[in-house]
C-alpha cells in the first residue's frame, strides 16, 4: 500500500488512553468506500485495539493526539 504523506506505517504500536493498539491500515484520501465525505477525502489510519475495537482516525487528528500526549507511540515505525 502506498504510504505517501503518512508519518507512521502499518505495524506501529500505540497506547491510546491506556489501551494498546496497532496501526493496521493506511487509508489514503479517496481510498475508503464510504458516502461520508469527511472520512472519504482525508488521509486516515485504521487502528485495531487489544480489546477488539477497530477505529478509523484522520491522520491530522492522530498527529494532534500524539502531540498532546493522549496517544503515545510505543514503537517508532516511521516512514523515512
Amino acid at each position: 500500500m502506498n504510504n505517501d504523506g503518512f508519518t507512521y506505517k502499518v505495524g506501529t504500536l500505540i497506547e491510546d488512553l491506556g489501551k494498546l493498539g496497532i496501526i493496521t491500515k493506511i487509508l489514503s484520501s479517496g481510498a475508503l468506500k464510504t458516502e461520508i465525505s469527511t472520512i472519504k477525502w482525508r488521509n486516515n489510519y485504521e487502528i485495531s485495539y487489544n480489546d477488539g475495537d477497530v477505529q478509523i482516525i484522520a491522520e491530522s487528528t492522530f498527529m494532534k493526539l500524539v502531540a498532546n500526549g493522549q496517544i503515545k507511540i510505543l514503537s517508532a515505525e516511521t516512514i523515512a
